[in-house]
C-alpha cells in the first residue's frame, strides 16, 4: 500500500481522514469477539499489522503471514529459496527481524533449513501467533488506534 491511499498510518490519517470505504462495523465487531476471527477478517490482519508496526513488533504477523504464503509453495526449488530467506530474515539469532522463539524450536529450523518440508516452520508460526494472540491484541483492542476507527465507523454507519 503506498502512503498516498494509506488509510492507517498517522501521516496519511491526518491528510485523508478516512478509514477504507468497505470497512463494516459488523467486520470491527468481529475483530473484538476473538484474535482468530481478527485475523479471518478482510482488513482485521492489515489494521492489526499497522498497530504492529505502531509498536515496533511487525516482525510478528509479517513472519505469521509469509508462513501462511510459504505453506503454499508446490515447487521444492520455490520452497528451499523461501524457506532460506524466512531463516534469514526471522530465524538466525541477531537476524533483522528476528521473532521470540525458543532455542529448540530454533534448532529444529535450523537442522530441517536443507530439505524445508510444508510444514518446518508451523511451530514457531504456533508461537508467534500465541504471542500476537495473548500480548499484542489485548492491547490492540484498548489502543487509540482501534478506538478512533471504531468511533468512525459507527458514526459513518449511523449516518
Amino acid at each position: 500500500m503506498n502512503r498516498r491511499n494509506c488509510w492507517i498510518c498517522k501521516t496519511c490519517r491526518d491528510e485523508s481522514k478516512r478509514s477504507p470505504s468497505n470497512l463494516t462495523l459488523e467486520e470491527m465487531i468481529q475483530w473484538a469477539q476473538s484474535f482468530e476471527k481478527l485475523m479471518a477478517t478482510k482488513y482485521g490482519p492489515v489494521v492489526y499489522s499497522a498497530y504492529l508496526k505502531m509498536e515496533h513488533s511487525d516482525e510478528n504477523i509479517k513472519f505469521w503471514m509469509a508462513c501462511e504464503n510459504y505453506k503454499k509453495i508446490a515447487s521444492r526449488r520455490s520452497r528451499i529459496s523461501k524457506a532460506k530467506k524466512l531463516y534469514k530474515i526471522y530465524i538466525q539469532p541477531q537476524s533483522p527481524r528476528e521473532i521470540n522463539i525458543d532455542s529448540s524450536t530454533r534448532e529444529n529450523i535450523c537442522r530441517n533449513i536443507q530439505e524445508p518440508t510444508q510444514t518446518c516452520f508451523e511451530e514457531a508460526q504456533r508461537i508467534v501467533y500465541m504471542h500476537m494472540e495473548r500480548d499484542s491484541y489485548p492491547r490492540f483492542l484498548k489502543s487509540e488506534m482501534y478506538q478512533k476507527l471504531l468511533k468512525t465507523i459507527q458514526s459513518s454507519s449511523n449516518s
